[in-house]
């Protein structure tokens, strides 16, 4: 199937915000380690501290990742999902501390981002990247029989 210029256009300008949503995200829910675990958080959490006015602030945030999804064009039940996880995250984050560490687990942004993602790979009829290719599965497989031999052959 032809694509349009206006198409290709809408396509790339999607792609943008993506990636575009992805630094954000990034910065927002998971720019930190907290040393010696896999626990990763961003500003999002540190801005909650503040009571009231930093959850509204992380509340605002949510709301542009919001806002450019709609500009991608996510349809409506899609919005209302991203909407569900922004004021999730902000009604249990006024709860004095239990809600700053719900906030750096339930990561809003992040998981918005991965919604839009998923429907613009469905829209745009992207396969997502694989994360492991079978042909590298057997070849690592084939290493590891080699080295195997090797080792027993030498200890034998």
């Amino acid at each position: 199937m032809q694509q349009t210029s206006e198409e290709k256009n809408m396509r790339e300008k999607q792609l943008e915000i993506l990636e575009s949503l992805e630094r954000f995200s990034f910065y927002t829910d998971s720019n930190f380690r907290i040393p010696f675990t896999g626990i990763r958080f961003g500003i999002s959490p540190l801005i909650g501290f503040f009571p009231v006015a930093g959850d509204f602030v992380g509340l605002l945030l949510s709301v542009y990742v919001v806002l450019q999804a709609k500009r991608a064009g996510a349809n409506n039940k899609l919005l209302f999902t991203m909407i569900r996880n922004a004021v999730i995250e902000f009604v249990v984050g006024l709860v004095p501390i239990a809600g700053d560490a719900f906030d750096m687990l339930y990561k809003a942004n992040t998981r918005n981002t991965n919604l839009l993602r998923n429907f613009l790979y469905q829209e745009l009829e992207i396969e997502p990247p694989k994360k492991l290719r079978i042909g590298m599965l057997i070849l690592l497989s084939l290493g590891l029989l080699l080295l195997f031999w090797i080792i027993i052959t030498i200890l034998f």
